[in-house]
């Protein structure tokens, strides 16, 4: 565990230097929750991260889909929802939707129920929703650790990157699990690594290995100081309690509780130990699928699947039904 590193100094001068001093105050609440929330409440910041480019979001419908252009909630209705009607679907920590959205455009659905302790982000999520003509929508402002689930009421329970962020999780599958109907599916698509982010040895120096021998010097100007990133250290465990102290907080228990309470139907690796840390920050020189930026990306996918040979996956997609 590190307690504090370089980089916590890096990732709080960017967000001071991004979002003024009201960031800093947003996290001096002694409250876990309001400091959570706060993260989450932000909206129309500036960010380069991996997941918004569309070569890594294609990347990961491969490895679950087995086709870049098929996405895995259309994967799913397909494979495991053929002929079946009038579903109802739960989401916990569902953010703005997204993926939620999806899956209601599915006609197989008549209520997608979203549950998110952010009322910022369930007001975008109603309003992208009314968009779409999507009328089987429900959203509702609660707190997932200690809401009830009404017993065999759902369909589908779905976490998308929302489960590591929740702590008990013990007591949350066994509601999950009461809360599936004889023929439910649990579906997650999550952060599974290390809690609170704390990186192995070999994660780091295997992502400095890569800053220092295959990204070139243009590649490495973060989007939002300008500063050159040249080395990685992970981010310290005091950052991420204060930052917070929801994410990763029992993320390493998620897959041993899963087989405690079901029975895996498919479970798919799709890394992010390597291509998420890597490009946080730099993402934004890969967006434009210049021949350069496609070949650096490729280069970086080979030596994730490399690594992934040896470790641990850090993110799963998986389909579960109760024991």
């Amino acid at each position: 565990m590190r307690f504090i590193t370089r980089d916590d100094f890096i990732e709080t001068y960017g967000k001071i230097y991004q979002r003024g001093f009201r960031y800093f105050a947003s996290k001096l609440s002694f409250s876990a929750k309001e400091r959570a929330k706060s993260t989450f409440n932000e909206k129309n910041i500036v960010s380069s991260y991996a997941w918004s480019l569309v070569r890594v979001r294609q990347r990961w419908n491969e490895l679950i889909t087995g086709d870049k252009n098929v996405f895995y909630e259309d994967y799913f209705v397909q494979k495991y929802l053929a002929g079946r009607c009038k579903l109802k679907l739960l989401s916990l920590g569902s953010g703005v939707c997204s993926h939620e959205l999806r899956f209601a455009a599915h006609a197989c659905f008549d209520q997608v129920k979203c549950i998110d302790f952010s009322d910022v982000v369930l007001s975008e999520a109603a309003e992208n929703a009314s968009k779409a003509g999507l009328k089987n929508m429900v959203f509702e402002v609660n707190d997932v650790n200690t809401m009830q689930i009404p017993t065999q009421e759902y369909d589908v329970i779905l976490f998308h990157s929302s489960l590591h962020h929740f702590k008990n999780l013990d007591a949350l599958l066994q509601k999950v699990k009461n809360g599936l109907k004889n023929t439910g599916l649990l579906v997650i698509n999550e952060y599974v690594g290390k809690n609170r982010i704390q990186l192995s040895i070999a994660q780091v120096k295997e992502i400095n290995r890569l800053l220092k021998h295959e990204i070139p010097d243009a590649f490495k100007i973060r989007q939002i100081t300008g500063m050159r990133k040249n080395n990685f250290t992970g981010p310290g465990w005091l950052r991420m309690i204060i930052s917070d102290p929801s994410e990763a907080i029992e993320s390493e228990k998620i897959l041993p509780l899963l087989r405690k309470y079901f029975v895996e139907l498919e479970e798919k690796n799709i890394g992010g130990n390597i291509v998420i840390f890597l490009l946080k920050d730099i993402a934004h020189h890969f967006d434009k699928e210049t021949e350069e930026a496609n070949h650096l990306l490729n280069k970086i996918f080979e030596l994730e699947d490399k690594f992934l040979q040896s470790h641990p996956s850090d993110m799963v997609f998986g389909v579960y039904r109760a024991k």
